[in-house]
């Protein structure tokens, strides 16, 4: 990924975050008929590894867990906050005109050694977790004992578990850091005023908390 160095961001508990607060991630690769992409929820496991562990799960016919148990190399993107900037917003725009659009967002990219998992029993527990982690911010959660053992276990052996130990993670918060505080103080005002949806709110605070730093 290209990584201008002000747009990095190397905290490990900073890009986890982003992970689980986006856990549908981009999995990505490349096998002998070229690259393979697909959406997954993902959950991550902080121990386990360095730099954590990504559990997933996907249908038996989906062709890329073949791919994987044949060695292929993996990328997960996972895709945080992001915002259109019109250039109507700086104040560099009154002063001297010279700017452009662009666009501000917050990205993961996680490689790492992954392998197949076949097992009914970790694939219960992974989906346990997985649906643990979002229904239980919800007032009357769901979870996977609410349905039928013959259903599930039926459900499960239409699935196989793929698990990725993180070798490599890079985060990218491209947030406005590259312009004069001017700029940045509109932008996140701009943001505020325009906030239809808690995306804009969320990028607004990114660019306060990342632009405005010394």
């Amino acid at each position: 990924m290209y990584q201008p160095p002000h747009f990095r961001e190397d905290d490990l508990a900073v890009q986890h975050a982003l992970i689980r607060a986006h856990p549908l991630g981009l999995l990505i690769t490349a096998g002998p008929d070229g690259p393979n992409a697909n959406a997954l929820p993902f959950h991550l496991v902080a121990g386990g590894s360095p730099k954590g562990v990504l559990q997933v799960h996907m249908s038996r016919a989906n062709g890329q867990w073949k791919e994987i148990a044949a060695g292929a190399p993996v990328l997960v993107v996972f895709q945080g906050e992001n915002a259109y900037i019109t250039p109507s917003w700086y104040a560099t725009k009154r002063e001297t005109g010279k700017v452009v659009p662009t666009w501000n967002y917050a990205i993961v990219q996680v490689r790492g050694t992954a392998s197949v998992i076949d097992d009914a029993g970790w694939l219960r527990t992974q989906i346990e977790a997985l649906t643990g982690g979002h229904e239980g911010r919800r007032p009357a959660p769901w979870s996977v004992g609410d349905a039928p053992d013959a259903f599930v276990a039926a459900q499960i052996k239409g699935i196989i578990g793929v698990e990725i130990a993180i070798t490599e993670i890079e985060g990218k918060w491209k947030v406005s850091q590259n312009r004069p505080k001017a700029d940045i103080s509109r932008v996140a005002e701009a943001l505020d005023d325009s906030a239809e949806t808690h995306a804009n709110a969320d990028m607004a605070a990114l660019v306060r908390r990342y632009g405005m730093r010394p």
